[in-house]
């Protein structure tokens, strides 16, 4: 079967306990993330068959992260060994990545400094069916941004399926363009997007219908997914699914979250998921970008499809860390309890 390759940034994730704790223990968790190891790995725990792109220095803290990673039964063997260091970010633990308190520590990274030419990609993704990356990268420089459209290029002309999350961060984009400037060229070629309403804003340029939003309800919410799906399917003729989710902090710590799809002209939305605690916000919309890939590359049903992805989602707000550890029986069976509260 082809693979699906996720390409971006590996990172490690330094999670301090605040108020001195992490000083006083001479302790600090260490997370390996970045938004599509997050996705390969939820694939790879589903039984996907998936490889994962990135540059890495040769070193041994890169080789133990790349065996880890091998172990839990995603390909490595398409990594680049380039460059002198891994990408690190610090984010406070139970804290969100929009949060003002997440440190960026990418600038030089083995990844920050990859070059056009640096990678065959006809070679690297021979084996694929399906290209996956996020916002993420092109938010580092122009370089990388360059290093993306080639291989966006590449995996169209081998016949890929090719997907974006348009994840919006809005600290990385530091080099002097606005994201819209550089996210609807690469877009483009995609025939899988999913974000929510206001990144589709910031990133692509897509109306932000200020009627609906002030409402602030669900049937509104909805109707504004319509209009930015449609929006987006106007702007982007090669694609043919969009996927937006939402979700809301609740007093004392709770999440409200749905998610729509639109597929064939026809919006198809997910049961609503609640909780009044979470453990760790990060990852949750890699696990849904993930649960849209599964879905749809095991050619399910596009009601089964935003059911699976959103109920992924909300299942790793209950997860410490960055990448789930769901399995598919446990992701049904948080479907199965919400679809009952309909």
């Amino acid at each position: 079967m082809k693979k699906v390759f996720c390409f971006g940034e590996l990172l490690l994730r330094m999670s301090p306990a605040l108020g001195q704790q992490w000083l006083q223990t001479n302790s600090m968790p260490v997370f390996i993330g970045g938004a599509e190891l997050n996705v390969a790995q939820a694939l790879a725990a589903w039984q996907v068959p998936v490889q994962y792109g990135t540059a890495l220095p040769q070193n041994y803290l890169a080789q133990e992260v790349c065996d880890l990673m091998t172990e839990k039964k995603v390909d490595m063997s398409r990594v680049h060994f380039s460059g002198e260091r891994i990408g690190t970010y610090y984010l406070p633990q139970g804290a969100d990545l929009k949060n003002a308190g997440v440190i960026y520590d990418r600038a030089y990274s083995s990844f920050w400094s990859l070059k056009p030419g640096m990678i065959n990609w006809d070679e690297t993704l021979k084996d694929a069916g399906w290209f996956h990356f996020s916002a993420i990268s092109p938010a580092l420089n122009t370089d990388v941004v360059a290093v993306c459209k080639e291989a966006l290029e590449a995996a169209t002309r081998l016949g890929l399926t090719i997907s974006v999350d348009l994840n919006y961060r809005a600290k990385l984009w530091q080099y002097g363009k606005k994201p819209v400037e550089i996210m609807p060229e690469l877009t483009k070629y995609c025939h899988v997007i999913m974000g929510n309403i206001w990144a589709a804003a910031n990133l692509l340029g897509m109306p932000l219908n200020d009627k609906l939003i002030a409402a602030d309800n669900k049937t509104e919410y909805l109707q504004h997914a319509v209009e930015t799906s449609e929006a987006i399917a106007k702007a982007f003729p090669v694609s043919h699914t969009v996927a937006n989710t939402f979700r809301f902090d609740k007093e004392g710590g709770g999440i409200y979250y749905y998610a729509a799809l639109q597929s064939g002209g026809q919006q198809y939305v997910s049961p609503e998921f609640t909780a009044d605690k979470i453990v760790d916000k990060v990852g949750s919309g890699d696990c849904f970008m993930g649960g849209l890939i599964y879905s749809i590359y095991n050619q399910h049903q596009p009601q089964d499809i935003i059911n699976y992805a959103a109920a992924a989602a909300f299942g790793k707000l209950h997860e410490v860390g960055d990448a789930t550890r769901q399995r598919v029986a446990d992701v049904q069976s948080t479907i199965q309890r919400y679809e009952q509260k309909r």
